[in-house]
């Protein structure tokens, strides 16, 4: 299985989906709150070129927002 990361916030309602979505499937994940975190902040605007969350990072492949489609793709699910 890919290592996931997603970069998040306390208030973002899609962050809550795909957390949400990756629990319903037995997805470990790490998850950093770019809110508290600046040096994570950085490197998901590294990585994205976004500001906004979420920023999901799954073997490498980035996807911005709470894409269902993208994140199984992704998963391989």
């Amino acid at each position: 299985m890919a290592k996931v990361t997603i970069y998040t916030t306390p208030t973002c309602t899609y962050c809550r989906m795909a957390k949400s979505y990756f629990k319903d499937h037995g997805i470990e994940y790490s998850e950093y709150d770019v809110s508290e975190e600046q040096d994570r902040a950085e490197e998901m605007l590294e990585k994205s070129g976004q500001m906004g969350v979420p920023v999901i990072d799954i073997g490498g492949k980035i996807i911005v927002g709470f894409d269902r489609r993208a994140i199984s793709e992704a998963l391989g699910i």
